[in-house]
């Protein structure tokens, strides 16, 4: 069976650049029956808090990410003083909620970097996790226990695995998948008047064998 792949990580903040081209591409493969599943990469996993000198670095980096990409970004504020960038708890979230509601994966990766990006939250704890859950409907308790499962850590370590076993060091990454041959349409962010063409012609090959 033919499929897109697409490796992220919630806190990648060209990942919230890529949001919008991703959910085109994944719409129109879709269309062609194909399906779009996830994996998380893992970014940034544990640490200390931001040193000033790095929070400047990221902070100008999501400048150019805004203006490359469109995308909204809440600057002032951001990463306050003490903030430990540690992406694990947003990839695991992710991941509990691809096991208890696939069809809102999409959704909640969105709704989580806007929830980082564009409006100041701080996705590494577990309650605003559980926020952003509820708010689409997904019962508080039932994300609690998925996210705090050993199931649940053992899946998002295995997604880890995976990437690296891959050599992904970067993301976002799109994977076509046919027949177990996996085809990179990207490795970072490009607009969709660049993938789109790419896309299509992959379609055009498994479409019929989808």
């Amino acid at each position: 069976m033919a499929r897109l792949i697409y490796v992220m990580d919630p806190m990648c903040s060209w990942c919230w650049g890529f949001a919008p081209v991703q959910q085109r591409l994944a719409q129109l493969a879709e269309q062609h029956g194909v399906p779009c599943e996830w994996r998380v990469g893992g970014l940034r996993r544990g640490g200390a808090p931001l040193e000033p000198a790095k929070r400047e670095a990221i902070l100008h980096h999501w400048h150019a990410v805004a203006e490359a990409t469109g995308q909204p970004f809440q600057h002032q504020g951001a990463l306050p003083e003490g903030f430990i960038y540690d992406t694990e708890p947003a990839c695991r979230a992710l991941v509990a909620v691809g096991a208890l509601a696939p069809e809102l994966q999409s959704a909640y990766a969105a709704a989580v970097q806007r929830a980082f990006y564009a409006q100041g939250q701080d996705v590494t704890a577990a309650p605003v996790l559980a926020d952003v859950a509820a708010e689409l409907g997904i019962p508080r308790i039932e994300f609690v226990d998925q996210f705090d499962s050993a199931a649940c850590r053992a899946a998002t370590e295995a997604d880890f695995a995976w990437v690296e076993q891959l050599g992904i060091a970067g993301f976002p990454t799109l994977l076509a998948e046919d027949q177990g041959r996996l085809a990179l349409l990207t490795n970072g962010y490009q607009p969709l008047t660049a993938l789109q063409p790419l896309l299509e012609r992959w379609l055009a090959q498994v479409a019929p064998n989808a």
